[in-house]
């Protein structure tokens, strides 16, 4: 029998709707099951718990013979949580950000992920700890006990710090092996297109669709938790195409600071490609992304990316740079030709014409390019080819015809 979760939502700005259906979504994507709702217009914040003695009450006497948890769809401070617990009896409640936090446990595959994870929940718990963590007694299973589990925090607060500077050590090290791959990438010139953007607007599926990869697609929030990458070619030019996790309204900044090394995926890359669901709130889903790139330092090329355009029956009045359907296929072709106009100052494509007495020269910067087709004559090789830019000068000797324009 799934866990019943009750929300209490706070009503603080116009963004409520969203921000109380995004909390059901992520309710179901914990596995458990929504109970209902108490709304609660918020004039003045109460230091102990948040919300009025009044309202819990009221709370209190609709949930008291009711196994649920509690969801604060906000961030409650330590002291709010527990003062919230006793009021209503004891029922454990839960805050926006344990329950995030739970989901991320649930998805997390990848060593690294499953660091992220914990280390997140251990920083978010640790000052929510009393005494030797007999707050947590009290926990049972369900929402809030997945990754570091009961066992590693019914410890003492020595033990909780240790293993998080134990975990930020292993983090760093796998930053630095991240790096070297990210170096190795730039100097094969590699280029990297990033999926960014909301939870559940299917960057997975258009990463299949781009790739022909078979990368997890479900209907939940934070679905992919792993950064995912996959080679791809567009016209002949190679490309790394990296999947990242998604964002949420409001997604709670110790969080987006956990995760920051999986984005610095995104963060790098020579081109991002912000994905909206063109059927949902896509004002709000690019806002919130933009915003919470812009906090990270992003600065990379991007394009707005209108996807699930085959649900929407006045596509005209979408705004963003492309309009598709990765489910479908639709609008993906153009797609590809705006990925490569974007970046048409990073390659030329070139003619080249190779005598056979130069086979030898040729064969020195063949690995800095990338051969279309090769055409084999009386008196020498013709190519056409994809070059890098900033590698055009080594084959300038050869060049026949420049289709770019450019030298």
């Amino acid at each position: 029998m799934s866990e019943k979760v009750y929300i209490i939502q706070p009503i603080e700005s116009p963004k409520v709707q969203i921000l109380h259906e995004e909390a059901i979504s992520l309710i179901e994507s914990a596995g458990a099951e929504y109970a209902g709702t108490t709304f609660q217009n918020i004039r003045e914040i109460n230091a102990a718990t948040y919300i009025g003695a009044g309202k819990l009450q009221e709370i209190h006497d609709v949930i008291a013979d009711e196994d649920y948890t509690v969801l604060f769809n906000g961030e409650l401070s330590p002291s709010q949580m527990l003062n919230i617990s006793e009021a209503l009896g004891k029922k454990k409640v839960i805050d926006r950000t344990t329950l995030i936090l739970d989901i991320f446990a649930l998805r997390a595959e990848s060593s690294e992920g499953k660091i992220q994870v914990e280390l997140a929940q251990l920083k978010y718990i640790y000052p929510r700890l009393r005494g030797k963590g007999s707050s947590l007694s009290r926990l049972g299973g369900g929402i809030g006990t997945r990754g570091p589990g009961e066992s590693k925090l019914e410890t003492d607060r020595r033990h909780i710090k240790e293993r998080i500077r134990a975990l930020e050590e292993k983090l760093r090290n796998t930053e630095k092996r991240r790096a070297m791959r990210t170096q190795r990438r730039k100097k094969d010139r590699v280029r990297t297109v990033a999926l960014v953007g909301y939870t559940n607007t299917g960057k997975s599926t258009l990463m299949n669709a781009l790739t022909g990869a078979n990368v997890l697609v479900q209907n939940a929030l934070f679905a992919t938790l792993d950064p995912t990458s996959r080679a791809f070619e567009i016209d002949g030019v190679p490309l790394l195409l990296v999947d990242t996790v998604g964002f949420l309204q409001d997604l709670p900044h110790n969080l987006i600071e956990a995760f920051k090394s999986t984005l610095e995926s995104a963060l790098c890359c020579d081109l991002a490609l912000v994905v909206c669901d063109a059927g949902g709130d896509y004002q709000t889903q690019l806002d919130t992304t933009l915003s919470t790139l812009k906090d990270l330092g992003f600065q990379s090329p991007y394009l707005v990316v209108m996807n699930k355009c085959d649900g929407v029956e006045d596509t005209l009045s979408l705004s963003g740079d492309v309009q598709i359907s990765a489910k479908t296929g639709a609008g993906l072709e153009h797609l590809k030709t705006r990925i490569l106009e974007a970046l048409k100052d990073e390659y030329l494509t070139v003619r080249l014409f190779v005598p056979y007495s130069a086979s030898a020269d040729y064969a020195l910067i063949r690995s800095k390019l990338f051969e279309r087709s090769v055409v084999y004559g009386d008196e020498g090789t013709e190519i056409e080819a994809v070059v890098p830019a900033e590698s055009a000068f080594l084959c300038r000797s050869f060049i026949r015809d420049n289709p770019s324009g450019r030298e």
